[in-house]
Formats: structure tokens, sequence, C-alpha cells
């Protein structure tokens, strides 16, 4: 599960990238966190896509469409 502190804590880290770099241990975090983070989407997202149905409009069209 991904708490608040984790998501400051690779905002933190993002920050500090984009300014003055990131130490090997800092990289090393900023991985696990990004993984962290990643799964907990996907642990979201694979629920909702399987719920989706998927059904057909009717169709509005009258004739063929071609003129001539």
């Amino acid at each position: 599960m991904l708490t608040q502190e984790m998501v400051a804590r690779i905002n933190e880290l993002a920050r500090k990238k984009r300014t003055v770099g990131l130490d090997g241990e800092e990289l090393a975090e900023q991985k696990k966190l990004y993984r962290a983070y990643l799964d907990n989407i996907r642990e979201n997202m694979i629920p909702l896509l399987d719920s989706i149905e998927f059904v057909d409009a009717p169709s509005t069209v009258k004739g063929d469409g071609v003129s001539g």
C-alpha cells in the first residue's frame, strides 16, 4: 500500500534529482519507491479494467450511406 509519506518522499527525491542530483543510496531508494508506486497503480487498475463490460450501441445509420 502506498502511503502519503511514500508519495511525499518520491516527490522530494524527484525534486532533488532535478536540482542537485542523487547519490547511490538515494537512487536505490527512488527505484524502490517507484516500483511500489507502479505496483499500487497496477493493483488498483486491473480489477477496474476487468470490470469493464463492452456493449454494442444500436445502429442509427439508415441505408448504406452510399450515394450514387
